[in-house]
């Protein structure tokens, strides 16, 4: 998941531009974006979305943030939307691993009652200091959960932190890689805000894909193309992963743990990397 462009639940005029653009998933919103007084209104176009035909013809990934568990609409927005045409659900603002085992009673009592035979994942935001205190055991806090997203604005606005402070930036960015790989999921970089700066943008892209993220969240189209190339593996770094996947079954089958790929030493993270980069390769030519 390169990039995953965000589309307001109470644009609708969006919602088909967004699944003919180049990014790997759309991410609607029926948190931060929709206003109070029209959250019961984008439900209902975002349903009416999920289950139309354009969307039934794509092989996009769909994703949909909910309000907050703690919200008066995290219910009604799972019985609206828990449907075929939705690939995950993004939950913000998460605080424990509580939280997160919670939510997937929800989803599965939804489930339960619509005969929903394959659970449904979550994607969880971690943009609250005690949330990123807590990040590991959010991780790992149940099988549903395929996914940290990292929400900088949430976690350094309100507290005086800046966010062109690149140390602060990589030490958050560190520890959520660290959290979500210890729970064994993925890590996916958050918004920039700042549409006027494209190479603050990239840096900030580059930084996360040096630190292991999947991909970077964009808040407008301009910023997909950007997201695609950081993410995407160049063709040499494909090959001789490649190369190493194909040298673990020759020394498996020989009983070897480690061996030579390029001149270079390969054992078990190596061969963890190199499927990943696959694995990911895979998925953007989808």
């Amino acid at each position: 998941m390169r990039s995953k462009l965000f589309v307001p639940g109470i644009r609708p005029e969006l919602f088909d531009k967004a699944l003919a653009s180049q990014a790997d998933a759309i991410s609607i919103d029926l948190e931060d974006s929709v206003p109070e007084a029209r959250k019961a209104e984008a439900r209902a176009l975002v349903a009416a979305f999920l289950d139309s035909a354009a969307l039934r013809a794509s092989e996009k990934c769909i994703i949909v943030r909910v309000n907050s568990l703690d919200s008066p609409h995290f219910d009604a927005d799972l019985q609206a939307l828990l449907r075929p045409g939705l690939s995950m659900v993004n939950l913000p603002k998460p605080e424990s691993a509580a939280d997160i085992r919670a939510a997937a009673a929800a989803l599965a009592d939804v489930e339960a009652a619509r005969g929903i035979a394959q659970p449904l994942a979550l994607l969880a935001n971690i943009e609250t200091p005690r949330a990123l205190r807590h990040a590991a055991e959010i991780a790992s806090a149940h099988p549903r959960v395929a996914g940290l997203q990292l929400g900088l604005g949430d976690l350094f606005e309100p507290f005086g932190i800046a966010r062109s402070d690149r140390a602060a930036v990589h030490a958050v960015m560190l520890a959520l890689s660290l959290a979500a790989a210890e729970g064994g999921v993925m890590a996916c970089d958050g918004a920039f805000a700042d549409l006027q700066d494209a190479a603050g943008f990239l840096a900030e892209a580059q930084m996360a894909h040096r630190l292991g993220f999947v991909g970077k969240s964009c808040i407008h189209p301009s910023q997909i193309a950007a997201a695609n190339e950081v993410f995407q593996p160049g063709s040499a770094e494909l090959a001789h992963a490649q190369r190493v996947v194909e040298a673990a079954e020759t020394a498996a089958a020989l009983g070897r743990g480690a061996f030579l790929v390029d001149g270079r030493m390969i054992d078990p993270p190596f061969l963890k990397r190199a499927q990943r980069l696959i694995a990911a390769a895979r998925f953007s030519a989808r």
